[in-house]
């Protein structure tokens, strides 16, 4: 297997752009990146397995969803950069709920395709809004909150994360129960554009609450000062 993992010229990128197509219709269904590691998981069990840019870590393709592609077949193209993998698709690829992620024409932004399954029910309601705040990023700021919020600048999103952490204190010190849950969902919100904006991927905040889960307060506080 290391021959064949070594036919990639990794010199270019530690990340390997791969093509993904549907082995039936040949319908582009998704493109996606692995490294070394994700590329032999992916050669091994013949289930894609691709590295994420924004969780910084490898992924199961359908490790949420069920959504799982199983790879009939590897293909390398003629530099030995890019790679094209035919699968068999279970439910869809898009985490929009579409079958393919290619469903917005460039040009007039059309939409033109529908949505087949509930994204939210695959994902959960964190990872479905801060998939939708990175789809809204270069929308109209006129048709859309989120693009007008970002249009503003740094500022205004960091100002509005205090402002909103704020009333959410004033909700607690008053023992306002709905008043709280509301709060903590406007704070929630626009900590997840702050960290659209960097690109910063809730699962990574995932990833560090586990890190801690099974290290004391007491241990976690000093291994930040020992970093």
């Amino acid at each position: 297997m290391q021959d064949t993992i070594n036919r990639v010229d990794w010199e270019k990128s530690e990340l390997l752009p791969v093509i993904v197509q549907d082995v039936k219709s040949n319908e582009v269904l998704m493109m996606a990146y692995m490294d070394k590691e994700a590329l032999e998981l992916s050669l091994s069990t013949k289930i894609a397995h691709y590295y994420s840019r924004s969780k910084k870590r490898i992924w199961k393709k359908g490790e949420s969803s069920g959504h799982i592609q199983t790879i009939h077949s590897f293909n390398i193209d003629c530099d030995n950069d890019t790679l094209l993998i035919k699968v068999t698709q279970e439910g869809v690829a898009c985490h929009t709920g579409r079958k393919s992620c290619f469903f917005t024409e460039l040009e007039s932004g059309a939409i033109n395709a529908a949505v087949e399954v509930n994204s939210e029910a695959m994902y959960g309601v964190i990872d479905t809004l801060y998939h939708t705040i990175q789809e809204r990023k270069n929308a109209d700021p006129s048709s859309s909150w989120t693009a007008k919020l970002i249009s503003k600048g740094e500022n205004t999103i960091l100002k509005k994360v205090v402002e909103e952490a704020g009333e959410f204190s004033f909700a607690y010190k008053d023992n306002d129960e709905a008043e709280m849950i509301y709060e903590a969902a406007d704070l929630t919100y626009h900590m997840l554009v702050a960290l659209a904006v960097k690109n910063i991927s809730p699962d990574r905040i995932k990833q560090e609450l586990s890190r801690r889960f099974n290290m004391s307060g007491i241990a976690e506080k000093n291994a930040r000062k020992d970093g």
